[in-house]
């Protein structure tokens, strides 16, 4: 850190600011946190809520009557929902173990300088980025080649590979690796292997923190590949399953005349405006108790390439 001394004997730093504009920085920095806190709380307040109360006087933080009737309707799953919650935590986890492990494997290569077909696999993932195989190929590919229907395969195989995770960890490497450790620890008699292990990977950790989350977040809310490969409701994740259900409350909704008077006032009290914000919940929830643990090397990983004082 930089320090001066001025004419009167004061010291200061030279990147210090004034109280004021550290006051005004504070307040926008608040700010900023509460818009991204408030809209998940006011989710909370309405799942609460009661459907008449909607009704009357539409979203409010204040609502006219609480209610756990949208809870209730969502946890009358039973089994079903908490097979769901299993196939979810299981497919996240092995997924991003798996997918984290080749993300890492395929980008320390390309950091080499002294790799041969750098170029060629630099360019081969890039070009993936821009050029998609489109839906149908990938469809006959996965299904009719090879054979993920049904399976957990299925849901976890067609996104282990993440071109921009790629991109992201081989960033990390070269911002955060000098090669000349590389070269130290060939000289010192260290195999590829045990260079990568012992090394290399305790010094990039905030890089594969970072992958890790992002790649945790695209499994937990994967519920595309279960519409395509997977109708066996064992092996339905949250996402899907808390999805059919809301559609499956629209449609009736939508249907309600014809199915009686009775009929149509039991679908009426049916909570399908709080049930959406009861589902966000349920799937926000552990995602967000997640996060602490990842957002000290997240912090971490945004300052590697800064200069440090």
């Amino acid at each position: 850190m930089t320090v001066l001394t001025g004419r009167a004997g004061h010291s200061f730093r030279l990147n210090q600011i004034s109280r004021r504009a550290e006051v005004c920085f504070h307040v926008i920095l608040g700010l900023f946190a509460l818009a991204c806190i408030i809209p998940f709380i006011f989710v909370i307040i309405i799942s609460f809520s009661a459907e008449d109360s909607i009704r009357t006087i539409g979203y409010s933080f204040l609502p006219a009557a609480w209610s756990l009737d949208a809870y209730r309707q969502v946890l009358s799953l039973g089994d079903a929902l908490w097979r769901s919650y299993f196939n979810s935590f299981f497919i996240t986890i092995v997924g991003t173990v798996v997918s984290v492990t080749m993300c890492v494997l395929y980008a320390y290569p390309l950091y080499r300088k002294d790799y041969k077909f750098r170029s060629f696999f630099s360019f081969l993932s890039f070009f993936t980025m821009i050029f998609g195989g489109g839906l149908i190929p990938t469809y006959i590919v996965c299904k009719n080649l090879l054979g993920m229907s049904n399976n957990y395969e299925a849901l976890i195989v067609p996104m282990l590979v993440s071109p921009f995770n790629i991109i992201i960890m081989r960033t990390f490497f070269q911002t955060s690796v000098p090669f000349d450790l590389i070269e130290a620890a060939t000289i010192d008699g260290s195999g590829e292997y045990s260079t990568l292990g012992r090394i290399i990977l305790p010094i990039v950790k905030p890089g594969i923190a970072t992958v890790a989350l992002l790649t945790a977040l695209g499994y937990w809310n994967e519920w595309f590949l279960c519409l395509l490969y997977v109708t066996n409701r064992d092996l339905y994740p949250l996402q899907y399953l808390l999805m059919e259900m809301q559609r499956n409350a629209e449609f009736l909704a939508r249907n309600s005349s014809m199915i009686g008077a009775a009929g149509a006032e039991a679908i009426r009290t049916l909570p399908s405006q709080t049930m959406r914000m009861a589902v966000v919940v349920f799937i926000v929830l552990p995602i967000a108790c997640a996060y602490p643990f990842f957002q000290r090397y997240v912090v971490a990983g945004l300052t590697i390439g800064s200069v440090k004082g």
